[in-house]
């Protein structure tokens, strides 16, 4: 045992909660959520991430690091016409998906088989509007924002994973200082999970439920299986899959959305710098779920301290926690010649809040982007077919 065990999770659980709660709270707004049960969505999330990484990480023997979708957070925030009660429904429906494409290797194949271009190029129209929101919120407090922006852009030079972290931070005195908070109406009670009934409305399952679990599955258990490979574990997929799966589940019922691995708390909690000895950093696992349980105590203050602060500090850090996530998937988006086009107009349906039928833009922009490429296959087939007919 050392002492960086515990700073390890210690600052992975600081950075995972602090960076992202305010996208939490846009999407609790976006569904209509009422006050317990927005405290109720972060208190059973941090259950589930206490829940899951504690068991895995001692089951396994590794530092098997759990989140909430943050992608996912940003897709129900970017929602419209949606109830929480519909939400529910939603997230029951994700919840069990992926335990589906952990126990069934067809179904867990079938969905690795949409491009990764278009997946990513769903998840960055999604996005575009937070990273977007950062900028529009200069205008009407530029003197809050743009020394925010530039913390940010200066404090990544030296540890990316801190830096939404330290705009927080510092977003805090400055909000605070300045007169710009409201006084503040929480008590340090403790928190409480409000059961909400799932309504299984059509439009919210396929427009939400659906494109949830898509993005959970390629922007977040991806890449985390990635991290812990890069740092020479072997983690077990499906057990993985399935515990994450089943928390998601349980805590869809309290009004939370989907958990799974995390990416960049894990990479903090993953590396020599936690402990020399990879067969020793599980230990991680335990205190990473111990700090998990202090935030779910208090969620209800904490988020109190964030509906206290002005609106363009709240979509400054949400925008800025969002700018990696944004810019990776853009890059993967474009990343394949032959798919840019079809992942373009992905990218654009989902970025316009198209909504159809009641269905949102986020499956939209699939749909759009998968009829494209296959038109695109299609053309493409003739060309190769003539040319192969060539004298050579």
């Amino acid at each position: 045992m050392r002492l960086s065990i515990i700073t390890s999770a210690v600052v992975a659980a600081l950075v995972g909660f602090g960076s992202t709660i305010a996208i939490i709270i846009a999407a609790a707004q976006a569904v209509g959520a009422d006050a317990a049960q927005t405290s109720s969505w972060v208190a059973a999330l941090c259950l589930a991430m206490a829940a899951s990484s504690g068991f895995l990480s001692v089951r396994y023997r590794m530092p098997v690091i759990t989140a909430w979708s943050t992608p996912g957070a940003a897709l129900i925030a970017a929602s419209t016409g949606i109830s929480i009660h519909a939400a529910v429904g939603a997230f029951l429906l994700a919840g069990a998906l992926i335990v589906l494409a952990a126990l069934i290797k067809p179904f867990g194949r079938t969905i690795e088989r949409i491009p990764t271009s278009i997946a990513a190029a769903m998840l960055a129209g999604v996005l575009l509007q937070f990273v977007v929101g950062v900028f529009q919120s200069a205008q009407g407090a530029p003197g809050l924002v743009l020394p925010l922006v530039a913390i940010f852009l200066v404090a990544r030079l030296f540890n990316p994973a801190l830096a939404v972290l330290a705009v927080l931070f510092v977003g805090l005195g400055i909000a605070f200082g300045g007169g710009m908070a409201q006084p503040l109406t929480s008590n340090l009670s403790l928190s409480s999970l409000t059961l909400i009934a799932p309504a299984f409305e059509p439009a919210a399952l396929i427009g939400l439920g659906l494109p949830l679990f898509l993005v959970t599955m390629a922007s977040q258990n991806l890449p985390g299986f990635a991290v812990l490979k890069a740092s020479g574990y072997q983690p077990p997929s499906r057990p993985i899959l399935a515990v994450t799966g089943l928390a998601s589940l349980v805590t869809a019922l309290f009004g939370a959305h989907t958990s799974n691995l995390a990416a960049i708390s894990a990479a903090i909690c993953t590396g020599p710098d936690t402990h020399p000895d990879p067969a020793k950093r599980w230990m991680v696992g335990p205190f990473y779920a111990l700090s998990y349980l202090v935030f779910a105590a208090f969620s209800a203050a904490l988020i109190g301290l964030i509906a206290a602060l002005p609106p363009e500090l709240i979509k400054t850090v949400a925008g800025l926690a969002l700018l990696g996530a944004f810019a990776g998937a853009l890059g993967s988006a474009l990343s394949e010649g032959s798919k840019v086009f079809p992942a373009v107009i992905t990218l654009a349906v989902t970025a316009s809040g198209l909504s159809l039928l009641g269905i949102g833009s986020a499956f939209w922009g699939l749909v759009a982007g998968l009829m494209t490429l296959g038109l695109d296959s299609l053309a493409i087939r003739p060309r190769q077919a003539e040319l192969d007919g060539r004298p050579r």
